[in-house]
């Protein structure tokens, strides 16, 4: 099969309510406030069915309820319930939750309402549109042709969105790219390592440069041992085929060629991770191929920049290899020299994140970035403190730590901000090189991956680590019902284009 999916996606339109037409339509989905009577439900076509549906029981946030419309195509009403001030979190959980209701049918044209006051009723059809084309979208099926046909053949192919001529049109635009990268990260996420391995991987950024216009460099093996970059080194020591690499790629605005680089977006681009020497359980061990999340945001943010034609000049560094075993693999007790001269001993092979991050954000900070930020499914302990619900964050500038965390609100994919204090250092301190690659112990290991990667980090170069606890999760997280939730990049388009986190780097403490 191609590794590259179609991003294509479903013909979106805008249309006021009353929602005429619903004989067209495989399925309606609409969202009432909690607390709200029925009034509002005689805008929708065959009222006294949706009054029916509201009557059931007593309206509670967060419930979906369905039915059948009395028209030939038997039109799936689907409604749910959201209470006042509800968090973008929760709007599209329950947005999520109603479009997983009407997949059932297998719709190909969907509508969207939301009976809501002008502003909130904005932000819930945005919700249940993100939902929609994440339910749009097929992660990579390995079935036979046959099945895949008609999987294509029952996608969704038509939105339409149903405003009451009060609120501005949606932002479709900034939605659907969010989606695409968000699709396009699921996608990349899934695939089995057999099939992204870092070579195919290299073509497919390639590919996908081309077609966004980006410029792309490779800095192979060869050349990372040329610039130092021995901790990237020693962790593909071990691979039976030495292609992996650094992908370093361009974006710059219309009419907007050299100068400072705003932007550096770093991903962890592990493509199976079996933890080396310090070899993984079989548990933990089985979705080692998603270890490479970070890159597919990194670079799947990019894209949507691109797509957006955003006012900033980005860059986008990915660490393409994988952790494996053999002869040559790594060990315990090496001391490893970093591209900026840092001295590593190495505690644990498994900790092989940290170690190609470290050179790649040494590598990209040479570019002197006005913000460098990296995303990485880097630690078990990140997970143990927020589960797979959120994800953390860290920053060496505190006058950023508010946008960070604002974004998530925002966004929906929501982040929690963790310590960076100094004194974690003496848990990273080495009797014979720079610093320990890692503590001993487990604990607080979040906290010391932090401290050890920003090392890595000129001085002067402000920066923030994403470490990617959300990056999968059983069942889904938000809109998203898929394990491999492609969280962040609906997070970063917020983070630079709504947040405009750039410009509080202007702000003092």
């Amino acid at each position: 099969m191609a590794l590259l999916p179609s991003l294509d996606t479903p013909r979106i339109l805008q249309q006021r309510m009353p929602a005429r037409g619903a004989e067209s339509l495989d399925a309606l989905l609409a969202i009432l406030p909690e607390d709200a009577g029925p009034e509002p439900l005689a805008r929708l076509p065959e009222p006294r069915r949706w009054r029916q549906l509201h009557e059931r029981d007593r309206a509670r946030a967060g419930t979906v309820r369905s039915t059948t419309l009395a028209n030939d195509r038997h039109t799936l009403a689907v409604l749910g319930y959201v209470r006042p001030g509800a968090t973008a979190f929760e709007r599209l959980t329950l947005a999520g939750r109603m479009v997983k209701e009407a997949a059932s049918r297998k719709p190909q044209t969907l509508g969207l309402c939301a009976l809501e006051k002008a502003a909130s009723a904005q932000i819930t059809l945005e919700a249940l549109l993100a939902a929609a084309l994440a339910q749009a979208f097929t992660l990579p099926q390995f079935r036979g042709s046959r099945e895949r046909k008609r999987e294509e053949e029952r996608r969704i192919r038509a939105i339409t969105l149903f405003t009451d001529g009060k609120e501005k049109e949606i932002d479709v635009r900034h939605t659907v790219a969010a989606a695409r990268g968000n699709n396009l990260a699921r996608w990349l996420t899934a695939l089995p390592p057999n099939e992204l391995d870092p070579r195919n991987y290299r073509r497919v950024i390639a590919q996908l440069a081309r077609r966004s216009g980006l410029t792309m460099r490779w800095i192979d093996e060869a050349g990372l041992r040329r610039l130092g970059a021995n901790a990237f080194l020693a962790v593909a020591a071990g691979n039976p085929r030495h292609d992996g690499g650094i992908a370093h790629l361009r974006y710059r605005p219309p009419r907007r060629r050299g100068g400072a680089v705003d932007l550096a977006l770093i991903g962890k681009g592990i493509v199976f991770d079996t933890g080396g020497v310090n070899l993984k359980p079989h548990r933990s061990m089985l979705d080692m191929h998603t270890d490479m999340a970070g890159s597919a945001v990194a670079l799947a943010t990019l894209l949507a920049l691109a797509e957006l034609r955003a006012p900033i000049a980005a860059d986008a560094w990915l660490a393409i290899t994988e952790n494996r075993i053999g002869p040559a693999a790594y060990r315990p007790q090496e001391i490893v020299r970093a591209a900026n001269g840092v001295t590593i001993q190495v505690i644990h092979t498994d900790a092989e994140g940290r170690m190609v991050l470290a050179d790649t954000l040494a590598l990209a900070g040479r570019t002197k970035p006005r913000l460098m930020i990296d995303f990485a499914t880097l630690t078990g302990a990140c997970v143990y403190a927020l589960t797979e619900r959120m994800s953390g964050v860290f920053t060496n500038r505190p006058q950023l730590a508010g946008k960070l965390v604002e974004a998530g609100v925002a966004s929906g994919e929501r982040v929690w901000n963790f310590p960076l204090e100094a004194d974690y250092d003496t848990d990273l301190e080495s009797k014979v090189a720079d610093v320990l690659q890692c503590a001993v112990e487990g604990k607080g290991d979040h906290i010391l991956a932090a401290r050890f990667l920003q090392r890595f980090v000129p001085e002067g170069v402000a920066w923030a680590h994403v470490d990617l606890s959300s990056a999968t999760r059983q069942g889904g997280l938000g809109h998203i019902n898929t394990d491999v939730t492609g969280f962040g990049v609906r997070y970063a388009l917020d983070l630079f284009l709504k947040q405009r986190i750039l410009d509080a780097l202007d702000e003092r403490t």
